[in-house]
C-alpha cells in the first residue's frame, strides 16, 4: 500500500501529568504514516483521489489542543481513531507522538510513543429464532451500521434452518455480515454481546433459544484462541448455515488454519450432509 508521510508536525498542547505541564503546556511533535491507494490520484492529477495532508495537519493541531490528556499514550490513541474515523481514504496510519521537552530531570531528546491502527476485515454471523426473527436480525444491522468505528456492512440473505445442538426450539433465521472496523476484535465481541443485550438476548441454555446470536466467524487473518474468544470461530467450517450465507457476500475469505475459501468449505460441508 502507498504511503504519505507527515514528519515533525509542531504543535504546542498541553499535556502530561504534572500541573505544570498542564498550565504552562509544551511542543509535541507528531509524525504520521498515512496507507492508502495514490494510484488514481497520480492518474488524474486530482486531489479528491487523495488525502490533502494540508488538512489533516490542520486537523491534528485542532485535535491535539481540544483536549487535555495526561499520558501521550492516549492523545495518541485518540489523535489515530479520529484521522481514521474522519478521513475514508485513509486504511491504516502510523502514529508518533514525541515530547521533547519531558520534564524527567534527566537529559534526552525526546519521549515518543509509537503506535499502528487501521480498519480490518471482519465476517460475522447472525442467527434469530424467538418472536420477529428478521426484526431481531435487522435491528443488530442496524446497530453495527450506526456504530463510528464500523464501516462498509454488507448483509447476505436470510436462510432458514434447523436449531443445532439443543433441538427442542424453533427454527433459525440465519445470515451473514461482513465489516470494516477499529475494534480489536475483543472489543468487537464486547460491542456484539452489547447489542445482544439490547435485542434481548439472555444467555441461560447452551445452544438454545435467543433473539440474536452475533458470533465472529472470521477477523482478517487473525488466529486467537483465548478462553473468552476463538477466531476463526472453531466450527465454522461444519456449519452449514454459516458458510451458506457467508459465501454468499466473501466467498473468497479463506480460513487462516485450513487454507480453504469459504465457498470451498461451504461446498464440503453441503457434500457431507448430503451423504
Amino acid at each position: 500500500m502507498d504511503e504519505i508521510r507527515i514528519e515533525n508536525l509542531e504543535v504546542y498542547c498541553h499535556h502530561g501529568v504534572l500541573r505544570e505541564e498542564t498550565v504552562l503546556g509544551q511542543k509535541f511533535l507528531v509524525s504520521l504514516v498515512l496507507f492508502t491507494d495514490t494510484r488514481q490520484a497520480g492518474r488524474t492529477d486530482d486531489l479528491s483521489h487523495s488525502i490533502d495532508y494540508a488538512s489533516v495537519s490542520h486537523f491534528v493541531e485542532k485535535r491535539m489542543k481540544e483536549k487535555n490528556y495526561k499520558l501521550i499514550e492516549a492523545a495518541a490513541e485518540r489523535l489515530a481513531e479520529d484521522i481514521l474515523m474522519d478521513f475514508p481514504l485513509v486504511e491504516k496510519l502510523r502514529l508518533e507522538l514525541k515530547k521533547p521537552w519531558a520534564p524527567i530531570m534527566l537529559p534526552l531528546d525526546t519521549v515518543c510513543v509509537c503506535i499502528e491502527r487501521g480498519w480490518r476485515t471482519a465476517y460475522l454471523s447472525a442467527g434469530s429464532n424467538m418472536g420477529d426473527r428478521q426484526a431481531h436480525i435487522e435491528a443488530a444491522v442496524e446497530a453495527l451500521s450506526a456504530d463510528k468505528k464500523i464501516r462498509e456492512v454488507t448483509v447476505s440473505g436470510l436462510i432458514e434452518t434447523k436449531p443445532y445442538g439443543y433441538t427442542e426450539q424453533a427454527d433459525f433465521l440465519n445470515a451473514a455480515i461482513g465489516l470494516r472496523t477499529l475494534y480489536t476484535p475483543e472489543e468487537l465481541l464486547e460491542r456484539l454481546h452489547e447489542i445482544e443485550a439490547e435485542g434481548g438476548r439472555e444467555r441461560t441454555i447452551r445452544w438454545g433459544p435467543r433473539t440474536i446470536d452475533l458470533d465472529i466467524v472470521l477477523y482478517g487473518d487473525e488466529i486467537i484462541q483465548t478462553d473468552a474468544l476463538t477466531i476463526p470461530h472453531r466450527e465454522m467450517h461444519l456449519r452449514e448455515f454459516v458458510l451458506k450465507p457467508l459465501a454468499e457476500i466473501a466467498p473468497w475469505a479463506r480460513h487462516p488454519v485450513l487454507g480453504s475459501t469459504v465457498s470451498e468449505l461451504e461446498r464440503k460441508a453441503r457434500s457431507t450432509a448430503n451423504d
